[in-house]
């Protein structure tokens, strides 16, 4: 075995960190690279002395507590995310990874990394925040039984499983490629005859950065873009409450799923004081989560959030449960709530992937020769996994406005839409797919009522593409975790689009 983490995620110029290594077989070499548009390698040194440690029973709750390793001082290194691995004597390798900070702001515009997410999936040493996952995967548990063991609290003090953090390019996305044949027996995203080979969970493709959405975003942002960003981790926003002074516009991409208190309260300043937020992203901002021991313990309780014996503003659980009074949609426009799964499993299973286009003259549409019913991004698909959407109603002229919800902004601007499913319908006669909900739950948040009607009502919902203006600032949601995969697929509405909402939020003529 090799494996190994770090005693932090995110570094300044000038700032150490360190290993923390078991290995089998050593010496190591090892290997920093930033990864964006290409790979650079900034450090590479051989005969790292390693030791081989025992995994301790509860090592996915107080972590390994392996010894340390050399530390490693970052250089006059640029702002980005840096794979680190390490190779033993036999030739395995292992990954983990920090994301540089920028030592002196220069750039206008910051990409949130969405570590919180990966954090949460996080199931090395048995169990994450959704499931017993090693129980799973070893068939001792059923899905059911191994939900039972997801853990709210989470140690980063160990690492991660390969496939959630070094994702080989051929892993397959999380949605169907295809629509579902006539009777043709449901499936959700991988292939199957992949995953075996791979030993791929099913947790493997929500998190993580290499060769998954936010790699995707940065491959085009910064290779034919040629954009210039810095980049922060969530946790950043937590210990730091001036982290994007001097930014005007942060982006987030892929799977911001879950936010700590500190962080919203960051985003939102930033938005009310003129800043520009542009959402990549779906799921996002849905689970409520806080930081312990200065970082080391990341509380996510999520269900059983709400029996957690801490006064209410600490809970962890939906960020629209009603305790809070703090529905994510007040900043980011939109809500898992009203969206759901796009072509997985039996969510959507024959949806088209794509949005169909409704409010074509508004200002991200500009030059993309787009006309109302227009459909983009089918063929992607760029509409899939999990999409965040509005409850939806019609003016005068039939284009689609909000109407009402949890934190719904009356301002927003339905630029397109599709329907998507929070669940599955209960009495298909296929194999259930998409882990189960409380959808009592969920229907309590939405509607305020949990009886079997709103269970009902919620379980059906819309992707949205959506903007809207809070205080003096202006956010960009475009309602889906695969927006980056329409840019990868070179899609001419999604680039231009994309590239529409930076250059009016960058203020620039691109």
């Amino acid at each position: 075995m090799i494996a190994f983490y770090t005693d932090r995620l995110s570094v300044a110029p000038g700032e150490s960190f360190t290993l923390h290594v078991s290995a089998d077989a050593g010496p190591c070499r090892l290997e920093i690279a930033r990864v964006g548009a290409v790979r650079e390698i900034v450090l590479a040194q051989d005969g790292i002395a390693v030791s081989s440690h025992p995994v301790p029973a509860d090592a996915d709750r107080v972590g390994c507590n392996w010894p340390a390793a050399p530390a490693v001082t970052v250089g006059d290194w640029r702002s980005g995310y840096y794979d680190i691995v390490l190779t033993d004597s036999g030739g395995k390798s292992a990954h983990h990874f920090v994301c540089v900070r920028a030592g002196v702001k220069r750039r206008r515009a910051v990409l949130v990394l969405t570590t919180n997410t990966l954090h949460a999936y996080n199931y090395w040493g048995g169990a994450s925040a959704y499931c017993d996952v090693v129980s799973l995967m070893s068939r001792r548990k059923s899905l059911p039984e191994a939900m039972e063991g997801a853990i709210g609290v989470l140690s980063t003090q160990r690492p991660f499983p390969p496939l959630l953090l070094a994702a080989p390019p051929d892993m397959p996305r999380l949605v169907n490629m295809r629509k579902r044949g006539f009777e043709e027996k449901s499936w959700a995203g991988a292939d199957p005859q992949w995953s075996r080979a791979h030993g791929q969970s099913p947790y493997d493709g929500s998190a993580g950065y290499l060769n998954k959405w936010e790699h995707v975003f940065v491959q085009w942002a910064e290779g034919e873009e040629k954009l210039d960003f810095d980049y922060l981790t969530d946790f950043d926003l937590d210990r730091d409450p001036s982290a994007f002074d001097g930014y005007d516009v942060v982006m987030l991409v892929g799977h911001s799923e879950y936010w700590s208190g500190p962080q919203r309260d960051v985003i939102e300043r930033f938005v009310d004081g003129g800043g520009k937020l542009a959402i990549f992203s779906g799921n996002t901002a849905f689970w409520k989560v806080r930081w312990e021991n200065d970082g080391s313990t990341l509380i996510c309780h999520k269900w059983k959030g709400e029996s957690e014996d801490v006064p209410d503003a600490q809970k962890t659980h939906l960020w629209s449960h009603p305790v809070f009074d703090r529905p994510e949609a007040a900043i980011t426009g939109l809500s898992f709530l009203y969206g759901g799964y796009h072509r997985l499993g039996l969510c959507a299973a024959r949806g088209q992937g794509g949005y169909t286009i409704y409010r074509d003259k508004h200002w991200a549409l500009e030059g993309c020769d787009l006309y109302y019913g227009d459909v983009i991004g089918d063929d992607v698909p760029l509409v899939g996994y999990e999409n965040d959407g509005c409850l939806i109603g019609f003016d005068e002229n039939n284009l689609p406005v909000p109407a009402g919800g949890a934190g719904v902004p009356d301002n927003l601007e339905i630029i397109a839409l599709v329907p998507v499913a929070f669940a599955e319908a209960a009495d298909n006669p296929y194999r259930p797919l998409i882990p189960p909900e409380q959808l009592d739950v969920v229907a309590r948040a939405a509607y305020g009522d949990d009886g079997p009607a709103s269970q009902a009502r919620v379980s059906r919902g819309h992707a949205v593409m959506a903007s809207f203006t809070r205080g003096t600032g202006e956010i960009f949601n475009a309602g889906t975790t695969e927006w980056a995969h329409g840019l990868a697929a070179n899609d001419p509405f999604v680039t231009r689009i994309t590239r529409n909402v930076l250059k009016r939020f960058l203020g620039e003529t691109r």
